[in-house]
């Protein structure tokens, strides 16, 4: 499960943000993630919960914000949008898309105290 890992990941960003004393509370984390970058959100909402016991975002909520795909055509050259990583491409119907937006995972803001 990189649900966990991932989780992890963001507890540190958490606390290293917090590391400057600016804040002593996390209330919102919020995560923008692509589409096409196969993280499973209930399972990451399980893992965020478990890893932030005990620290300065224990009890936050995690709000989640989509990211569209899109990807470029080695077919036909344009650039497209896509929901899935072998979705065809939409204007000339070839399988041989590049993913190229839809695959990140980033803190997006702390809602803190």
């Amino acid at each position: 499960m990189h649900e966990m890992s991932l989780a992890e990941g963001i507890r540190g960003i958490v606390e290293s943000a917090a590391s400057g004393g600016a804040f002593s509370r996390v209330r919102r984390v919020v995560l923008e993630i692509g589409v096409l970058s196969v993280v499973e959100k209930d399972a990451l909402r399980f893992c965020f919960e478990a890893v932030m016991r005990g620290t300065v975002a224990e009890g936050a909520t995690l709000e989640m914000i989509d990211l569209p795909g899109a990807g470029r055509c080695l077919q036909c050259g344009h650039g497209v949008a896509i929901a899935a990583r072998f979705d065809p491409c939409p204007l000339c119907g070839s399988y041989r898309v590049e993913p190229t937006a839809g695959m990140e995972m980033r803190v997006r803001e702390l809602e803190v105290d």
